[in-house]
């Protein structure tokens, strides 16, 4: 089964396809966090036979819920709601972080935040996966 998953931002939404096995994931781009995103997300689950979604769960520091985790519930809610496809949350603390790092000495500075965030989602399912398949 191929997993679709998200680093939900509150302007971008990174996103990562696993292969059809479902053991990893794989950076596949970003889209404007706009009014757009969920038909455009039902488009790609469409086009990629995805059968499930991983979201990255944002929490603080302390384990809380942020303003970022409240949208990205209302829009997994909208997610499952339009389609018969599940959405499961991932912990995400430090993703996006770790995805920079990679690319450190790799681009001009500046440049690559669309990698960066499609490297986040990748990594944010590849850890979903990894539990599943562990």
């Amino acid at each position: 089964m191929r997993y679709l998953g998200i680093d939900f931002g509150s302007k971008k939404v990174g996103l990562a396809l696993s292969d059809e096995a479902g053991q990893m994931g794989f950076p596949h781009g970003i889209m404007p966090n706009d009014g757009r995103l969920i038909d455009e997300i039902l488009s790609l689950i469409e086009r990629k036979e995805v059968g499930a979604v991983v979201m990255g769960e944002s929490l603080d520091f302390a384990g809380n819920e942020n303003a970022i985790h409240k949208e990205a519930k209302a829009f997994a809610q909208l997610l499952e709601r339009r389609s018969s496809i599940s959405v499961s949350f991932e912990p995400e603390m430090l993703t996006t972080q770790e995805a920079r790092r990679g690319f450190d000495g790799l681009r001009p500075s500046g440049a690559g935040r669309t990698e960066v965030d499609a490297s986040a989602a990748a990594l944010i399912l590849t850890s979903f996966l990894t539990k599943q398949h562990g």
